[in-house]
């Protein structure tokens, strides 16, 4: 298993396994627009998106990060293929993600979580890394 810079060559795999993750969940598939573009969403901005391979060279699991301006990070789109949950990639992704956020001057991450439904494995991660909710969707965590 790595973690890498989001490549293009990668795009279709990605899709792939974020649609196959939202199934597991019992959601709709669909994709955010900016898992269309990449590039434009992130790494345009100045911010990062990464994904996790295996051995195979197979998406396993992303995570994105945008910088704000007041001193703050949103993390975003942390998924793990379904099958491959809780050995360890999430937090390694959030690691990840994290450290480029402190490694720009950002003090805090925030995370927003969507519907308690379908995102209940969300609900009880992110507190075990020391994200505190600030409401019912959003969580945050002092870097």
């Amino acid at each position: 298993m790595r973690i890498i810079k989001y490549d293009k060559k990668y795009r279709d795999d990605l899709i792939f396994m974020v649609l196959e993750a939202k199934n597991a969940l019992g959601r709709v598939p669909g994709l955010n627009e900016d898992l269309l573009d990449i590039e434009g969403f992130y790494f345009n901005k100045g911010d990062m998106f990464w994904i996790v391979l295996d051995d195979n060279d197979r998406v396993i699991g992303s995570v994105g990060c945008n910088l704000l301006p007041n001193g703050e990070a949103v993390l975003h789109r942390l998924y793990i293929k379904h099958d491959l949950k809780r050995q360890g990639i999430g937090t390694k992704l959030l690691n990840t993600a994290e450290n480029f956020a402190r490694e720009n001057g950002r003090k805090v991450m925030k995370v927003h979580l969507g519907e308690k439904v379908t995102y209940f494995e969300s609900r009880s991660f992110y507190p075990k890394h020391g994200y505190e909710f600030i409401d019912d969707d959003h969580l945050i965590k002092n870097l």
